[in-house]
């Protein structure tokens, strides 16, 4: 089977499973169900055997947007993963990129025939590798049968139902077509796009400012400083693309600048509510300890600091971040340092 020659997206019922637990899982869920056009049954793989008797009981997620309907007569859920793979043409990966590895160690079922598709807005630690590249490498999976979806959407919204815009990408741009096709809802909008590497690191870099517009919110900057701050991030976020991957984009669209805006400012932002929590003088292992949920832009910082080292490029935002995560600089200190250099 080659899923990149389908000649229509619904001359038959697609096998798509969602891999995760999390919130961001259980939106894409949910946009899979509400998808007029397609009907088939969706497999949703998560660990825990508890949330799985809760949804099928409740028809909700018992710890993720729980406010989400779910119709679960159309849901295969299951906590084995070789079982949602095998049964699956297209996966969809909506787990944290620290945990990603973890979480694939009892996979068995090859993954080199399958359409992947990542969610996950993070690089996989000590491998400094985006999700794409990871299963490009590691499993095999040929680079036309890779996807990205990213763009300014938060799983908060989704659940309310409230009109968002996703981009998806792909090499093979009649991939990208296929998996916009199976999301895209009354409430979501969706675009395609072939730049898979620039938009999987632009949505990396940007859990990394949103990180740092909530450090300079929790030190006491106000909305002034903020937008600078943002203006500056575009302007780095699109030398490091440049960079590490240089083809035509446009940096304003709503995959790069939008994601970043409602990243850095919504309330819905883990990124910026971390970053908060640290210019208010938490630490860091408390910050994580009281969220009890993932910041991507944590992991990232290190990860973009360390891919840096190849390339260079000056990056004062994404290195402010890392002195105040990693070496204990002061976080006033470091902002302080920012303001001088913006514009």
């Amino acid at each position: 089977m080659d899923i990149s020659f389908y000649s229509s997206f619904f001359e038959k019922r697609h096998k798509v499973a969602v891999i995760g637990g999390g919130s961001w899982a259980t939106a894409i869920v949910k946009m899979l169900l509400d998808n007029a056009k397609a009907k088939s049954k969706i497999f949703w793989y998560m660990r825990s055997p508890e949330n799985i008797a809760h949804i099928l009981k409740h028809k909700h997620n018992p710890k993720y947007i729980s406010s989400a309907g779910l119709d679960v007569s159309r849901l295969a859920l299951t906590n084995c993963i070789d079982d949602a793979v095998r049964e699956s043409e297209i996966l969809i990966f909506a787990i944290p990129a620290a945990f990603l590895k973890k979480a694939l160690e009892k996979l068995t079922e090859p993954l080199s025939k399958k359409l992947v598709v990542s969610a996950i807005k993070g690089i996989i630690p000590n491998d400094n590798l985006i999700v794409g590249e990871y299963f490009i490498e590691k499993y095999g999976v040929d680079s036309k049968n890779v996807g990205v979806i990213s763009g300014p959407c938060h799983a908060e919204e989704v659940a309310l139902e409230r009109l968002s815009y996703l981009t998806i990408a792909s090499k093979n741009l009649e991939n990208a077509k296929l998996v916009a096709s199976l999301i895209e809802t009354r409430y979501i909008r969706t675009s395609v796009s072939t730049d898979i590497f620039g938009i999987e690191y632009g949505a990396v870099m940007k859990n990394i400012f949103a990180l740092m517009a909530g450090v300079a919110h929790g030190i006491g900057y106000g909305d002034n400083f903020q937008a600078a701050l943002i203006s500056k991030a575009i302007q780095e976020m699109n030398h490091f693309l440049e960079a590490v991957d240089n083809q035509p984009r446009n940096i304003n669209n709503s995959v790069y600048l939008g994601d970043l805006l409602v990243t850095a400012y919504s309330q819905f932002s883990r990124n910026r509510t971390f970053g908060n929590m640290i210019g208010k003088g938490y630490s860091v292992k408390s910050a994580q300890l009281e969220m009890n949920m993932v910041a991507e832009g944590y992991y990232a910082t290190r990860c973009i600091k360390e891919i840096n080292d190849k390339y260079n490029i000056d990056l004062p935002i994404c290195t402010a971040a890392f002195h105040i995560l990693y070496e204990g600089i002061s976080p006033a200190l470091e902002i302080n340092l920012l303001s001088q250099s913006i514009e």
